[in-house]
């Protein structure tokens, strides 16, 4: 997977060197709130969400999560990408920045890119998202993308209710 650019950031495969900026990511209390604790606590930890997350999705589908970076700076913002959930039949595009990135306009930037790069570099056929109910500022931004809300679903766990958003690669 290589790096995708925007005039802003640089959407950078996720390694092992972004460790201690996915520890900090995955305990904010807006990630745990609206995606949920993933019981990463160490760097150990965040070293293993890594190799088990995104670096295997890429290994295993060519593509995954990366990490959001400012171009200018090299500072990690954030995190947007692809993956392929169990429980869902199309990849699922994510992002999530920290709370002193958020207003700017960095999440609609990396998804735009990297919905793009999915749909027409890897020509998948549809892409999917998933929010929370509570989760206003994502479905606004998701519908912002082109995505349709199609339906509410339980997630597999049952702790809580999603809904499911599509949009499909153009015809060939």
């Amino acid at each position: 997977m290589s790096p995708i650019e925007t005039p802003r950031l640089r959407l950078q495969p996720m390694g092992l060197q972004h460790a201690p900026f996915m520890l900090r990511l995955l305990n904010e209390p807006s990630w745990l709130q609206f995606v949920g604790d993933r019981g990463v606590r160490s760097l150990t930890d965040a070293e293993r969400y890594i190799r088990e997350g995104p670096m295997a999705s890429v290994e295993r589908h060519g593509f995954g999560f990366g990490v959001a970076e400012c171009r200018r700076s090299g500072q990690a913002l954030g995190m947007c990408g692809l993956t392929q959930r169990d429980y869902l039949d199309a990849p699922d595009i994510g992002f999530a920045f920290l709370p002193e990135h958020c207003g700017q306009g960095l999440a609609h930037e990396a998804a735009a890119a990297t919905l793009q790069h999915g749909l027409q570099v890897l020509k998948l056929p549809r892409i999917l998202a998933t929010t929370r109910d509570e989760n206003l500022a994502s479905q606004k931004l998701l519908t912002k993308l082109g995505l349709r809300f199609e339906r509410h679903f339980p997630h597999p766990d049952g702790s809580r209710q999603l809904r499911l958003y599509a949009i499909a690669g153009p015809a060939d």
